[in-house]
């Protein structure tokens, strides 16, 4: 028997090598990343340029890509330092404002002036609105990208779990017969796990990073438009009811609340390019599914090769299975069956779920109806087989035709439980060498891409619009104050009395 048990184990090595070949340079192929480059200044070295690739994980990507926005920071600066200026030299020159060429030119347009600021107050209340709904829709579009990205990093790591799993007991069942091989399986076992912590630890990153940033962009957001919305209706009611000191400090808060608009401004340009980076780096997982930016969160091997571990995979089963089932007789005579026992021949086909050369494709629902899988060999053979203490096929079993030793039986039950282990992660196998999670997440993700950038396309738009228009009222709240110093109005009178 040690000649049909060495082809056994032979062929059976063959398909669990190809096997732990595939997962190791799955890995391999995992962590070799094709840069999708960019060249932005980063401020965290002295605004030299950025060369990296798409990598939420990189202080300098996320420094460089905030950047972008630098004319809604630069513009919230200057409006700043203005504001600080201007404060400074009204409190050393306000005793002589009246003297001044344009109080006395601003006399003579108390109409104009106050319906500039109805015209600057209602454009800012219609913007800060329509804010508030584009920021409310930003957040639920940007939620759903990203749960669509943890649920794809979930199924990877579920794939990679099961695959997992089946080599550990494939593992346990090869250590009394190929320590070699068992110690194999350990390692890529090993390294796959490693792989799945490494997704879960990468994919909870971006979540996370998403997460903070829609969270942040959108709190922002509803604090300063809020404040910005109640300030501008108490302005126009302190102009109606001529409260000067109020309204005064209406326009300070309000020259604040406009710089922190810019600040928005730029920050949603930012994250304008950010989203456009990654549905960037997501097409280019779908043109590209092996060799990207994404690689390490998504691997995937190389086409080519994935095929021809496959169809070696498949043909050594194919042609194993299929020498078993036609060379039945002589594993009968190995085991000393008789001729009584010969119709046996017609009960253990053993299903053949892999199809002939060349593709050797795996279609498990073409096995005939008289089939068996593989696993219930030891279920047919446990009727042969003699067990006893000592492992000696004593008259008694030869008598009742148990004529297969325990050790051989043992043997046989734990190979046909690890090939069966085999086919059960084949399709798991197939789906990973064919970049299908990989596939399905890009698409997933890009049908997403699209809604999303127009989302926060038109929320910069409108923080820009929003921003201006506080420009132009707060301008406009001080022409007003310098007109309605030091004169008398009656309740909601334009022109003094």
């Amino acid at each position: 028997m040690p000649g049909p048990n060495g082809v056994f184990l032979r062929n059976f090595v063959i398909i669990l090598v190809s096997a732990s070949v595939f997962s190791q340079n799955w890995l391999v192929f995992g962590s070799a990343v094709q840069e999708q480059s960019f060249k932005r200044p980063d401020p965290l070295r002295f605004f030299k340029y950025y060369n990296g690739d798409f990598d939420v994980q990189n202080k300098h990507y996320w420094a460089s890509t905030a950047l972008t926005g630098v004319h809604g920071y630069a513009i919230a600066g200057v409006w700043l330092l203005c504001g600080m200026v201007f404060g400074i030299f009204m409190t050393f020159k306000h005793p002589n404002m009246k003297s001044w060429a344009i109080s006395e030119f601003l006399e003579h347009y108390y109409i104009t002036i106050f319906w500039l600021v109805l015209l600057f107050t209602f454009l800012a209340l219609v913007s800060s609105s329509l804010v508030l709904s584009a920021n409310q829709d930003s957040l639920k579009k940007m939620e759903n990208l990203r749960e669509s990205i943890e649920n794809v990093g979930k199924d990877a790591r579920r794939t990679i779990r099961k695959v997992v799993e089946a080599m550990t007991t494939m593992e346990s069942l090869l250590v009394p017969y190929n320590s070699d091989m068992a110690k194999v399986l350990r390692v890529t076992s090993h390294q796959l796990g490693k792989a799945s912590l490494l997704i879960q630890s990468v994919v909870h990153n971006i979540g996370a990073s998403i997460h903070k940033a829609i969270q942040t962009s959108y709190i922002a957001h509803l604090v300063v438009v809020i404040f910005n919305l109640v300030l501008v209706v108490a302005a126009l009611v302190l102009i109606l009811t001529h409260w000067y000191p109020g309204f005064v400090i209406i326009i300070f808060l309000c020259w604040i609340l406009t710089t922190f608009g810019w600040v928005l401004t730029g920050f949603d340009f930012f994250f304008h390019n950010f989203i456009e980076d990654t549905c960037a780096a997501l097409e280019d997982v779908k043109l590209n599914p092996q060799n990207n930016s994404l690689s390490s969160v998504l691997p995937c091997m190389d086409p080519s090769y994935s095929q021809k571990i496959m169809v070696q995979i498949g043909s050594t089963v194919h042609i194993f299975i299929s020498q078993l089932n036609s060379k039945a007789e002589d594993f009968y005579k190995m085991f000393g069956l008789d001729e009584q026992n010969e119709n046996l021949y017609g009960v253990i086909q053993i299903c053949n779920p892999f199809k002939g050369p060349p593709e050797y494709s795996y279609v498990p629902e073409g096995c005939p109806k008289n089939s068996i899988p593989i696993s219930q060999i030891p279920n047919i053979l446990a009727s042969f087989t003699c067990f006893d203490e000592e492992n000696n096929i004593n008259e008694g079993c030869k008598s009742s035709g148990r004529v297969i030793p325990e050790a051989s039986y043992n043997m046989a039950r734990d190979y046909s439980e690890a090939i069966q282990d085999l086919l059960d992660i084949y399709p798991e196998l197939k789906s990973l060498t064919e970049c299908k999670l990989v596939k399905q997440f890009s698409n997933v993700v890009l049908q997403q891409c699209k809604s999303i950038r127009a989302a926060i396309r038109w929320l910069w738009v409108l923080m820009l619009f929003l921003s201006i228009s506080m420009v132009a009222l707060v301008l406009t709240w001080v022409a007003k104050a310098f007109q309605d110093r030091g004169r008398s109005f009656s309740m909601c009178s334009i022109s003094p009395g």
